[in-house]
């Protein structure tokens, strides 16, 4: 069996803190994980429609009792939308619950077979247009964070132009350009060292400026994909 690990930060994890309901994305489509392996839209719609929902688990540990169910799986454009539930009075459910809370855990990770005629093979990878049957998606503690990406084509003007401060910058690089929680600190702090501190923010970016952005941001997505 197959896994492929997701950073729940770039999934966007929306976690209802009462009763242990949660959502987020366990596949991200277009992308190129650490295995070279690109994932395409619908190729979760066989095996959905044919065996339906996959189990939980935490850590892929199905001698385990499930930490609780899927009541809800659909392909949007952007990946595979996963809801769940964490099973009341189930103690270590209780534990993944706070986890999640307090963010220690933070990644989601598919379960699946593949057969012959499901992918093909390219110089750098395999593309995969269908999975056969997707058994299980877990709740684990180290993911792979393969879907942090930076693409600048996708940032409108507006969205830019709406940077005033540090905490604009870091929730555009979050939510706009889709790079991971542990990335996007990691550019601030790097920022803060290398451009100067208390100048006043211009009404327009300066061209010569955006363009370093571009290519900095280039660069990033390559290292990132590699």
């Amino acid at each position: 069996m197959l896994r492929k690990n997701l950073s729940l930060n770039d999934c966007e994890i929306k976690l209802d803190s009462e009763n242990g309901v949660f959502s987020g994305y366990a596949s991200v489509f277009g992308g190129v994980d650490s295995y070279g392996d690109t994932i395409e839209p619908g190729a979760f719609e066989h095996t959905l429609s044919k065996h339906g929902l996959p189990k939980m688990f935490l850590n892929h540990e199905g001698w385990e009792l499930p930490i609780g169910k899927w009541v809800e799986a659909g392909e949007d454009k952007r990946g595979l939308l996963m809801d769940g539930e964490l099973t009341p009075g189930n103690t270590r459910s209780t534990d993944v619950h706070a986890s999640l809370k307090h963010g220690t855990i933070d990644g989601l990770s598919i379960g699946f077979y593949l057969e012959k005629d499901d992918y093909e093979e390219t110089d750098e990878g395999r593309i995969i247009k269908r999975i056969s049957r997707l058994v299980e998606v877990s709740v684990v503690t180290f993911p792979a964070d393969t879907a942090a990406r930076v693409d600048l084509s996708s940032v409108k003007s507006e969205e830019i132009e709406a940077i005033e401060s540090i905490r604009d910058f870091e929730r555009c690089l979050r939510e706009v350009c889709g790079v991971s929680k542990g990335l996007t600190q990691a550019l601030i702090s790097r920022a803060k060292v290398v451009f100067p501190q208390g100048e006043p923010v211009g009404n327009e970016l300066d061209v010569k400026a955006m363009g370093e952005l571009q290519r900095a941001a280039e660069r990033l997505r390559t290292k990132v994909t590699a």
